[in-house]
C-alpha cells in the first residue's frame, strides 16, 4: 500500500511525534484547512455522548447529522441543541446530508429555514438535477452555502465529484462540492485530481479510508488502508483550502472513538509533516 504510513513517513521525519508533541487547539490554529468530525459518525449516540466524545477527539469542528439536532425540533429545542454545541465549545461548520430531492420550494426551504435556526452556515447536500434550481434559489436566498454530497456507484443522480462539478460550474458560488474520498475512489476517479478540478467550488470534504478502493466494506482507520491522504493533504494546501475535512467514520458504530482518535493522530502528524 504505496500511500499509507510509508508515504506519511515522507511527509516529514516528526510527524509520527506530532500528535504528542503538538496541543491539538494550538497545531489546528496554523492548519490551512479545519479537521473536525461528521457527527454521522456518532450516529449511535445521543447529542450529549456525542459532543462528549467529539471533545475527547479534541476538535471543536462539527457537521452535525440530524440525529444530534432533528429537523422538526421546536424554538426551545433548537436553542437548546445549539447551546449545547456552543457551551461545550463546538463550532458549527454545517449539517447534513440532507437529501433535498424533493422538487418543491417550500419543502427544500423548510430545510434551510433549519438550518439557519441551527447556525450552519452551509449544508451537505444530495439534491438531484432536477430540484437544483429550488436549491440555488433558497440558497441565495439564505446566503447558506451548498455542499452536494457524491455517494459512489450506487448514487443515481451524483457519483462522482465531476458529476456535481458538471452541474453547478455556472451556478451561484455557493454551490459547490463536499467530496467524500470514500465514494469517490470506490468510481475508480482520481480523488486527489478530483479535488484540483473541484478548485473553489470544494466547500466541504469527508475523509475516511479504505483497505480496498473499491469495496466500501473495506472502511478502517484513516492511515491503515490506501487512500493517499498525504498527497490528499498537499493538494487541499497547494488550493489555499480553508473548509473542513471532516471525518465520517462508518464503522464501528457502537464504539467509534478509539477508531476516531486513532485516526485523528494519524492525520494531525500528516499536517505535523507538512508544516515542516
Amino acid at each position: 500500500m504505496p500511500h499509507t504510513r510509508r508515504s506519511f513517513l515522507s511527509a516529514g521525519g516528526a510527524a509520527l511525534a506530532a500528535p504528542a508533541m503538538v496541543p491539538a487547539a494550538a497545531a489546528a490554529s496554523t492548519d490551512p484547512f479545519k479537521l473536525g468530525v461528521a457527527s454521522y459518525s456518532l450516529r449511535e449516540f445521543g447529542r450529549a455522548l456525542a459532543i462528549k466524545s467529539v471533545k475527547q477527539i479534541g476538535t471543536q469542528y462539527i457537521n452535525i447529522k440530524e440525529f444530534h439536532l432533528p429537523y422538526r425540533s421546536t424554538a426551545e429545542e433548537m436553542a437548546k441543541g445549539k447551546a449545547d454545541f456552543a457551551k461545550a465549545g463546538m463550532q458549527i461548520l454545517g449539517g447534513g446530508t440532507i437529501g433535498l430531492q424533493k422538487n418543491d420550494a417550500a419543502d427544500i426551504r423548510r430545510y434551510f429555514q433549519y438550518a439557519k435556526d441551527a447556525g450552519m452556515p452551509l449544508i451537505v447536500a444530495a439534491p438531484s438535477a432536477e430540484t437544483l434550481p429550488l436549491v440555488e434559489k433558497a440558497a441565495m436566498e439564505f446566503n447558506i452555502k451548498v455542499a452536494i454530497h457524491n455517494h459512489g456507484p450506487e448514487d443515481k443522480h451524483f457519483p462522482t465529484p465531476q458529476s456535481v462539478l458538471k452541474l453547478v460550474k455556472n451556478m451561484s458560488p455557493l454551490m459547490g462540492l463536499c467530496i467524500d474520498v470514500g465514494h469517490t475512489a470506490r468510481t475508480g476517479v482520481d480523488v486527489v485530481e478530483s479535488i484540483a478540478e473541484a478548485g473553489p467550488r470544494l466547500l466541504d470534504m469527508h475523509i475516511k479510508d479504505l483497505r480496498d478502493m473499491k469495496a466500501k466494506e473495506s472502511q478502517c482507520i484513516v492511515g491503515e488502508g490506501a487512500m493517499p491522504v498525504v498527497a490528499i493533504f498537499k493538494q487541499l494546501k497547494k488550493m489555499n483550502y480553508t473548509g473542513g475535512v471532516m471525518l465520517e467514520y462508518e464503522i464501528d458504530a457502537d464504539n467509534p472513538v478509539p477508531g476516531m482518535i486513532r485516526s485523528f493522530a494519524y492525520m494531525r502528524g500528516v499536517l505535523a509533516g507538512l508544516r515542516g
